[in-house]
């Protein structure tokens, strides 16, 4: 468990922090060898329902644009009276999109390209313990920089892999970026298990196999669910996964019965099922 990060109040709940800042860089040289690998047709491939292959590297784009502070052609975001931010992030990805329907695929490629390579330079110079972004899905807000940055890198991951599997390739077996992209998501299992009622000491583990995979551990506590070890290794549940159903359950590309039946379950039925709705994007 990490000690708080100064200035942003109830951090040891997220557990050790994570550097991804070195994997943007690398990330982004994957991203534009896979768009500019694709065929005119690949870009009219379905990635996720409702958008094409475009219109997700134009979200992707967009994303970018955003977290740079950019209004690139004029479009602002902002929220509506009432609106809550799941909504307002649904409602604005969408005009991103549709504003960027009719760019070219070697425009689009070139403008992510220069504003990734931006984006590469100023996360390098981060502060890791500063306040930043909230990240909802951990309930974490204000989050630690290190927090926002991974889950602004588990984005750009994802998107990448949503392309590659819309084009007919597989997801991208490079370990190093996967495991950071599940350590990431693991952040959520505190919050995901707020509301499951055990006794404190009660342990639960996730455990994925493979090279990208690793072990994590809550247990709940007085005052909620903490990443830490239960005493006495008093593990209540344990749940395993293979890597590809751990990163398509946390953004729901699989549901949690899908996952459960896929999964080897010991102990507690009831905890590996509230595991198994673990969601770590805005859904």
């Amino acid at each position: 468990m990490n000690p708080q990060s100064p200035g942003v109040p109830g951090t040891a709940r997220l557990g050790e922090p994570i550097d991804a800042r070195p994997l943007f860089g690398p990330e982004l040289e994957a991203l534009l060898g896979t768009l500019r690998a694709l065929r005119p047709a690949d870009w009219r491939q379905p990635a996720v329902p409702g958008w094409t292959v475009h219109d997700m590297a134009a979200h992707i784009l967009g994303d970018q644009c955003a977290r740079l502070g950019s209004t690139r052609g004029g479009y602002r975001r902002s929220f509506a009276p009432g609106e809550s931010l799941e909504a307002f992030i649904h409602r604005t990805n969408q005009e991103w999109v549709d504003l960027h329907a009719d760019d070219s695929s070697a425009s689009l490629v070139d403008a992510l390209e220069a504003a990734g390579t931006e984006l590469v330079r100023r996360f390098a110079g981060a502060d890791l313990e500063a306040p930043a972004l909230g990240v909802s899905w951990a309930g974490a807000d204000p989050a630690p920089a290190w927090l926002d940055i991974a889950r602004e890198f588990t984005e750009y991951w994802t998107h990448r892999q949503q392309i590659r599997h819309a084009t007919g390739r597989g997801t991208d077996p490079e370990p190093v970026a996967w495991s950071t992209v599940l350590d990431t998501f693991m952040r959520a299992l505190p919050h995901t298990l707020r509301d499951t009622p055990a006794p404190a000491g009660t342990g639960v583990e996730v455990v994925v196999d493979g090279p990208a995979g690793g072990r994590w551990t809550v247990t709940a506590t007085a005052d909620g669910w903490s990443p830490a070890e239960p005493p006495g290794d008093r593990l209540a549940a344990s749940v395993g996964l293979d890597p590809e159903t751990a990163w398509r359950l946390c953004t729901r590309g699989v549901g949690p019965a899908t996952a459960l039946a896929r999964a080897h379950v010991r102990g507690e039925p009831r905890l590996a099922e509230a595991v198994c709705r673990i969601v770590s994007i805005v859904y």
